[in-house]
């Protein structure tokens, strides 16, 4: 074995292509096993004792994958923005972790995880047949985030993802995906059939709330009528139903600071849930259907949903109980699949009404305050998808008058 010393540190040869090296920070002194060449050795030596003169040094810890993801999660998964996420998410990030990733690389020591170890696990989520490449990216985005976090934590020297080869991309439908990504829109002939198609379906209003003013399926089912204003036509969006397994089915704020708004109504989706409202009178005071009573004088409760969950056969109804956001995402993709519309999200109908809301040549910034969205957000996703066929229209008529202005007629 032999001995060389550098400076403050020194470098032994434990072995074929590995070697122990010594150093003192601050008068601390430390210990790295490392693998590689000899002139690799002396260079990561160099790396560790310059980043003891810049403050950049990473205090050697043996702490496994395993356990920074644990310590990750706990913390709330905090990520470059500063932003707590939701109890939603957080368990969405736990189970990826915990399926895909500790199973594989958990025992791993964090900091002496390799960018050929991330590599090899996207190959072998790639080849297992059974991993939605949509799910193989998500486990990317969230792995990903864990590392950054332990970066700027201290815990790492280098983020060991910056050197992956290749990362999952997304490419597969997910029916019960909430991204905000915008996805093609229909032509208002379309949109028209579709929506026709949900007339004799007990969601049928919920669809039509969802296609008229684009809020996310969470924050209509958290409707209530008091968010209603007949008399200014508007529709206020003040929280949403956040489903988790600790917590179960719970109101929180809106997605974002943005989702906190109020959307103007048409006349045609205002009767729509006026007739809803009629509905709920009837049944909340037992009127049978036809009777010719004075509805106006039921009043609902304040809590009262605006969709609250159908009473089973023979019990009363709830105003209070919400439907299950996921079953109410299943009936439509069933319904919307059996009318001809393929594979289309109860989702998609924001981004069809955020498309056409934009190839009309509504502003950005208009559109995203209308949705809750961030207006740069919203433009690098309207920015990914086909031109519909109104937009090439809008876009001909422009250029036609541009023209018209500098050629001589």
């Amino acid at each position: 074995m032999s001995k060389r010393g550098f400076r403050d540190g020194g470098i032994d040869e434990r072995g074929k292509d590995a070697y122990r090296l010594r150093y003192r920070v601050n008068g601390k002194r430390y210990s790295k096993t490392f693998k590689g060449t000899k002139g690799e050795a002396v260079k990561e030596l160099r790396r560790l004792l310059r980043s003891g003169d810049t403050g950049e040094h990473v205090e050697p810890d043996r702490s496994t994958v395993a356990q920074w993801i644990t310590e990750w999660i706990e913390a709330g998964a905090p990520g470059r923005k500063k932003k707590r996420v939701s109890q939603r998410t957080l368990e969405r990030y736990a189970n990826l972790l915990k399926v895909h990733v500790t199973p594989v690389l958990g025992s791993r020591r964090l900091q002496a995880l390799q960018a050929t170890e991330i590599d090899k696990l996207y190959a072998d989520l790639a080849t297992a047949g059974d991993i939605a490449p949509r799910t193989q990216h998500h486990v990317h985005i969230v792995f990903s985030s864990a590392l950054a976090t332990a970066t700027r934590k201290g815990r790492l020297a280098v983020n060991p993802m910056l050197r992956v080869e290749q990362v999952p991309t997304v490419s597969e439908f997910d029916p019960d995906a909430e991204t905000d990504e915008i996805g093609e829109g229909l032509s208002d002939t379309e949109l028209a059939t579709m929506i026709a198609g949900f007339k004799t379906s007990t969601i049928f209003p919920i669809v039509v709330v969802a296609a008229a003013t684009g809020a996310r399926r969470n924050e209509i089912l958290a409707l209530r009528w008091t968010d209603l204003d007949l008399e200014k036509r508007t529709l206020r969006i003040e929280r949403a139903w956040e489903p988790s397994k600790k917590y179960g089915l719970r109101l929180k704020a809106p997605k974002t600071e943005r989702g906190l708004r109020t959307i103007d109504l048409d006349a045609g989706t205002v009767s729509i849930l006026l007739e809803e409202r009629k509905t709920l009178q009837r049944l909340s005071a037992g009127v049978p259907d036809g009777a010719d009573v004075d509805l106006s004088l039921v009043k609902l409760p304040a809590t009262a949903l605006v969709f609250p969950n159908p009473p089973e056969l023979g019990r009363d109804l709830s105003l209070t109980t919400p439907r299950n956001p996921r079953s109410v995402t299943q009936a439509f993709a069933r319904r919307a699949e059996s009318i001809g519309f393929g594979k289309v999200r109860l989702h998609d109908l924001r981004g069809i009404h955020t498309t056409a809301l934009l190839d009309a040549g509504i502003p950005v910034h208009t559109v995203a305050q209308r949705i809750g969205d961030d207006p740069a957000t919203l433009l690098r996703s309207y920015t990914k998808r086909k031109r519909t066929k109104t937009a090439d229209q809008k876009l001909a008529e422009a250029i036609s008058g541009l023209a018209a202005g500098f050629l001589p007629q």
